[in-house]
């Protein structure tokens, strides 16, 4: 028998009828995005959100307005239901030029305080700041799949590395710049860079000399899986992709991503205990109309939204917390149905 939760949940959310049947039900309508003024959002396709930076005439370079709009975003679209995964790319020539620095000067080259020990203070909550710009994407329960072409700089790379799925274009180049500023790279680089593509040596050579890595030396890497002729043909595979994984389940999905995340930043067995854990609380809810579908198919071409599909997500959130609190979120979100 379906427990009481499960039926709940599945009542709650439209799922299921009083007899336990699974009925089919409309896809919600988007909500309104908000207005951004160096990122522009559109929904090119169903359960998929594209997230450009909008700064064509700066080369996407990044402003004190994106690193706060970056977060909002990301923050938005983690709790959005009708966004199941979320691409991102660049306007204009390039993906990004990396940090606006004639917008930003004062904070990364000069920051404010009365003594060594105050400025020293400010400049770890700026730079603070500024990573969770980044780490935002990385939390961000929804797969996010990256887009880019020409260059990608300094700051850029901080961003793609945070992400899940990197694609690039034949003329596509990356560079760790911030050695060639006086600057080391630390919003993200040094410590995601070195797990994406697996060679301490390679990091080392990329972030000491500040060389240009160009498309085939990238995949060859792993830094990116794929590349392409161009902008155009990147763009068409890159939504046709999201658009697989959108129409996968978002619990599947998003249960997937937080168990590779944290698989990488811990042993086999820490990982596969932490799959039992998060599985069992996840699978009674989300399993359960595929498993009808598969018993008992139907004629015609159904699609069941899952528990999930309207604002169950956050039970995937907060990929990098304590193991305890991970739990303790994730019941509370059962338990609340």
């Amino acid at each position: 028998m379906m427990s009481v939760l499960v039926r709940a949940a599945y009542t709650k959310y439209g799922c299921l009828c009083s007899s336990g049947q699974p009925l089919v039900r409309a896809m919600s309508s988007a909500v309104s995005s908000p207005t951004y003024t160096t990122l522009a959002i559109s929904h090119p396709a169903e359960s998929v959100t594209h997230v450009e930076l909008h700064r064509p005439e700066k080369r996407n370079a990044m402003s004190k307005a994106f690193w706060r709009e970056m977060v909002d975003c990301f923050t938005e679209l983690s709790r959005d239901p009708d966004c199941r995964v979320v691409l991102v790319s660049g306007a204009g020539r390039i993906f990004t030029a990396g940090i606006d620095l004639m917008d930003m000067a004062s904070d990364v080259l000069q920051p404010q305080g009365d003594d060594t020990a105050r400025v020293s203070w400010n400049l770890r909550q700026i730079i603070s700041k500024y990573q969770e710009t980044f780490s935002v994407i990385e939390k961000c329960p929804k797969p996010v799949v990256v887009a880019v072409h020409g260059a990608c700089i300094g700051g850029g790379v901080d961003l793609i590395t945070a992400c899940d799925i990197r694609l690039c274009t034949q003329d596509a180049w990356f560079q760790v710049k911030e050695v060639d500023i006086g600057l080391a790279a630390d919003v993200g680089t040094l410590q995601r860079l070195p797990k994406v593509i697996g060679s301490r040596s390679l990091v080392n050579d990329l972030a000491l000399t500040a060389r240009k890595m160009y498309a085939d030396e990238a995949k060859s890497c792993g830094l990116v899986s794929r590349v392409f002729a161009d902008k155009e043909a990147m763009m068409a595979n890159a939504l046709e992709m999201a658009g697989e994984i959108a129409a996968r389940s978002p619990v599947a999905v998003q249960g997937t991503k937080i168990n590779l995340l944290y698989a990488r930043d811990h042993s086999v067995a820490e990982g596969l205990d932490y799959m039992v854990r998060t599985s069992n609380m996840r699978s009674s809810i989300s399993s359960l109309p595929c498993s009808q579908q598969f018993v008992h198919p139907s004629s015609g071409h159904v699609e069941y939204e899952h528990a999930s599909d309207s604002g169950c997500d956050e039970i995937s959130s907060g990929c990098h917390g304590e193991e305890e609190s991970q739990d303790n979120r994730l019941l509370q979100t059962l338990t609340t149905l």
